[in-house]
Order: structure tokens, then sequence, then C-alpha cells
């Protein structure tokens, strides 16, 4: 058993070491303040901020009605919003595309009476990315709701308090372990989207080019230089690594 863990690690730790041994060292400063560089980070930061927000705003009602609904109710809901993790991310974009583009099911609507175009925009590169992100939130903030229980804000129901009262005085403070650890993992993801982005915001540079499409498009002999491309793939896997060790320290702190 030890050695097929062995065999398990070297899968998930080799690719990386592969992936830093290509990195010109001297050059990486450079190739990572390269103007292409800058524009895919500085985009990739701003949408997948904002995707948080969005996830943050729909998700923790979500996941409060999740854990406080009967099993039956709580299994549907939980099965829906873990649908984005089970599809492939092309799949999601192609969806997007066919609810939101110019003959969608709602986009249609949008564009001939409003005159709003949501694809191939920043826009877009928001909404692709809270749809794979959010379900990071719901699951992981849902499952700390249901561990904390509803006691606490029964008790202060009875003793008069409001729902908005329960919530921020009481649901809240004992969620924000899993709050906390969601938005993290959610942030991670927005940022490191790519199929999704792909298929329904495109790739155009300084307006839908982030991160992952840029290291894509060097690859294929566009935009960034392969040299930056490896550095933001470095500097991707840094950020991960950053967040992860966040969210150890998080935890490790938490009160128990």
């Amino acid at each position: 058993m030890s050695v097929l863990a062995i065999f398990g690690l070297l899968l998930l730790i080799l690719p990386i070491a592969g992936l830093f041994s290509r990195v010109d060292w001297a050059e990486f400063p450079a190739a990572i303040t390269s103007p292409d560089a800058l524009e895919a980070l500085w985009l990739s930061l701003r949408t997948a901020t904002a995707a948080t927000v969005v996830c943050l705003v729909l998700g923790v009602p979500l996941a409060l009605l999740i854990a406080r609904s009967g099993p039956r109710l709580a299994g549907v809901l939980r099965a829906l919003t873990t649908l984005p993790l089970v599809l492939p991310p092309l799949v999601g974009g192609i969806a997007l595309l066919y609810l939101l583009g110019r003959n969608g099911l709602i986009g249609g609507s949008l564009a001939v009476g409003l005159g709003i175009r949501i694809p191939f925009t920043t826009s877009a590169v928001v909404i692709a990315q809270s749809f794979v992100a959010l379900p990071f939130l719901v699951i992981t903030l849902e499952a700390t709701l249901r561990a904390t229980g509803a006691r606490f804000e029964t008790v202060a129901a009875t003793l008069g308090a409001s729902r908005w009262t329960v919530f921020w005085r009481i649901t809240l403070p004992l969620a924000m372990p899993g709050l906390v650890a969601g938005t993290v993992l959610c942030f991670a993801r927005a940022l490191g989207e790519f199929g999704a982005t792909a298929l329904f915001a495109g790739n155009a540079a300084g307006v839908t080019r982030t991160m992952p499409l840029a290291i894509y498009t060097a690859f294929n002999g566009a935009g960034v230089t392969q040299e930056s491309a490896i550095a933001l793939s470095v500097l991707l896997v840094v950020v991960a690594i950053v967040i992860l060790l966040f969210m150890r320290s998080w935890r490790a702190d938490a009160p128990r």
C-alpha cells in the first residue's frame, strides 16, 4: 500500500516539478511583468474577485437553504448545486452560450428588448467563473452550517431576535470557518477557470483573455511568449499553494 501511495503522490508532484524545471529564473521577473502578462493577470484578478462577490451574494443563501432543508429536498438541491463540478467545463460554456447568447433562451430577449449583449465580454468571464466556482462555496459552507446545527438559532428566535439578527449574530459567526474556506476555494477556482470562459467569453486580449487563456494562447503561437506562459503557469501554482496554506492556517486557528 505504501508503494502505491508513493506512486500516487509522485503522480501529483512530478508534473509540477517538470513545470518548475522549465522556468528560466533569470527571465522570470521580466516574463511575468511583460505588458501582455500583466494585462492577463490584472483581468484575472478583477474577474475572479467579481465572481467571488457574486458567489457570496448567491451562495450563502443557497447554502443556508440546503442546510436547513429536509433530507430529500436537501439531496435534490445539493445534486443540482454540484452539477457544474462534474460537467466538463466546455459543456458549461456551451450551456451558458445557449442561455445567454444572441439566440439563447434568455439572451435573445436581452439583445432585442434591452440591447444587452453578454457573450464575448468581460461580464461573460465573470458569469462563467461564477458558474464553475459557486459549488465550491455552497458545498463547503453547507457542510459547516449543517454541522453547527440550528439549536442556537432556535433559541435566539424564541427570545425575540429577528431573522436578520439571528443570521448576523448567530448563524454567520458560527459558520465563519466554512465561509472563509469556501470563499478562498471559490476565488481559486474562478482564477483558474478556462473551458467555460473560452467558449462563452472568447479570447480577446484585454477583454476576456485571462491568465489560463493567455497560457493556452502562448502555447499555440500567439499572444504572450512561451516564457511568459510558463511563468504565468508557475505564478498560478504559487497562488494555489498560498491559498491552500491560508486555508490550513485559518482552520488551525479557527475556534472549535
